[in-house]
């Protein structure tokens, strides 16, 4: 799983909360473009993307757009967390095939639940 977020305390967060969840292996990033390089160099390892939108250079939007386009990520269930008031982002994202969109300030737990949903039941917590 690939947590994209430039905020490091809300990545820390995340992590930790993602931690519980048995057999994910959780890698971070600060950034977008960061993200896609080890989308691509670490394929087997990413079953999910967790990102913010608003980002120095590439943006979250593009990164989703790279990721729904490319034949080896498609499928990967994506979950962002943002801090956008613009009350048109949730259905730009839903048109690109992101699977769940949390709002900033936002439960960690509810996020987690989701994400588990999203991956499946062979996903168990400690």
């Amino acid at each position: 799983m690939l947590i994209v977020e430039d905020a490091e305390t809300c990545a820390s967060m995340l992590e930790i909360v993602f931690s519980r969840i048995q057999g994910l292996k959780i890698l971070t990033t600060d950034s977008a473009d960061r993200a896609w390089e080890l989308l691509e160099s670490r394929r087997e390892d990413i079953r999910a993307l967790v990102t913010d939108l608003h980002m120095p250079g590439m943006d979250g939007f593009e990164l989703i757009d790279r990721v729904r386009t490319n034949q080896w990520h498609a499928g990967i269930p994506i979950v962002v967390i943002t801090g956008s008031t613009d009350p048109h982002v949730s259905d730009r994202l839903r048109r690109r095939g992101v699977n769940a969109v949390f709002a900033k300030p936002y439960s960690p737990a509810v996020v987690r639940e989701k994400l588990e949903q999203l991956l499946g039941n062979e996903m168990q917590m400690d």
